[in-house]
């Protein structure tokens, strides 16, 4: 079993973790020093029987949180193949806000992903058109992100777009990465993939700018210090931070 932070709720989170098809509990990859999963979990996790604790997230348009979810699907509008997963979502009176977090994984060698043609063959509505210029750049190659997931973004922003619009809400997609000086393992990371992930996301962030769907990037270390600064959420940042390190 996990060894969650104190004070989460070590059942909830697990029938969360084992409902997603990440496999992230069986597959051992949860106990990984370097897991986000294990990460997020703990984080958030803290905040899924108490949502009304969680203060609007840095830089976010969101509101007072109602609900806290951990592992939480956004379902396309077809039944068929995979629907985007995302760490976390917060749900308000105005919005739904799903959080993508990352902490090493932008560092590792980058992995090969494809859109279907069920994103180009379906209509997402104007406010989405440069979400559609950006998948079409990045589906023909004119396009290249080497540390940035961008076609997972781009996926969780169609998920989040069509429950957004069913549970009429707005739809913001945060993107929660970090910037770790060493890996688990003490072996530093380099500096130079450090920067050229924040200048990728920047990228990113300006040519979705004014979307449906908004994005927000927002550092972990930003978000710790936000949660140190509450008294109520002080003590869990300084066990989120004495178990994951710097972020």
């Amino acid at each position: 079993m996990p060894d969650f932070l104190p004070g989460l709720p070590a059942d909830a989170l697990l029938a969360a973790l084992r409902r997603s098809p990440g496999n992230e509990i069986d597959s051992g990859k949860f106990d990984s020093p370097e897991s986000s999963s294990a990460l997020a979990v703990n984080a958030f996790g803290w905040f899924l029987e108490r949502p009304a604790l969680l203060p609007p997230l840095p830089a976010v348009p969101m509101g007072r949180p109602e609900t806290v979810e951990i592992e939480a699907e956004m379902r396309f509008p077809w039944k068929g193949g995979r629907h985007p997963w995302l760490d976390a979502a917060v749900t308000t009176a105005t919005t739904l806000v799903g959080v993508e977090a990352k902490r090493y994984e932008p560092f590792r060698p980058g992995k090969a992903a494809v859109f279907s043609e069920a994103y180009e063959n379906r209509d997402w509505g104007p406010g989405m058109a440069a979400y559609d210029a950006l998948r079409r750049d990045l589906a023909e190659g004119r396009l290249r992100f080497r540390h940035l997931d961008a076609v997972q973004l781009v996926k969780h922003a169609y998920g989040l777009r069509t429950q957004g619009q069913k549970r009429g809400r707005g739809a913001v997609l945060v993107y929660l990465h970090a910037a770790p000086a060493a890996w688990a393992s003490g072996k530093p990371v380099d500096p130079a993939a450090i920067r050229a992930h924040a200048v990728e996301v920047a990228e990113f962030a300006g040519r979705v700018k004014g979307a449906d769907v908004t994005f927000v990037p927002l550092r972990w270390a930003d978000l710790l210090a936000q949660w140190a600064g509450l008294p109520a959420l002080a003590a869990h940042a300084a066990a989120v931070t004495a178990r994951f390190g710097a972020l």
